[in-house]
């Protein structure tokens, strides 16, 4: 399988829609993932209309739970994601967005909101 195996970009946006379960809240996880790396760089939350502007935009947008607005990533602080590919798991419950990543991800300032606390599981 090719690397942009899965990836529903192509798609208009009510067909990716369409493939996404949005739990009760009507919301769905995000991951985002450096393209280039594959390094896990943040998990975020899209509803359906974060989700439709990402396909039309391809710009990263989500849905702030806190502030119930979108928010797309880079706005304010320019550190921007360009959506590469975007792909939904098998059950339609979380989507990952495969990223070209403008700057550190993490709003603390480090490359990857996964970077500190890492806990040694061997």
């Amino acid at each position: 399988m090719g690397d942009e195996a899965g990836d529903l970009l192509a798609l208009s946006p009510n067909d990716v829609v369409a493939r996404v379960r949005f739990d009760a809240a009507g919301l769905v996880p995000a991951v985002a993932q450096d393209s280039t790396s594959r390094q896990v760089l943040m998990l975020a939350w899209m509803n359906e209309e974060a989700l439709r502007a990402t396909v039309t935009t391809r710009r990263a947008t989500y849905f702030s739970r806190s502030r119930q607005s979108l928010w797309v990533k880079g706005e304010t602080s320019g550190n921007s994601q360009q959506v590469a590919q975007l792909r939904v798991d098998c059950d339609g419950d979380a989507v990952l967005l495969l990223v070209d990543q403008q700057g550190p991800a993490c709003h603390t300032g480090v490359e990857s909101c996964f970077d500190v606390g890492g806990v040694d599981v061997r």
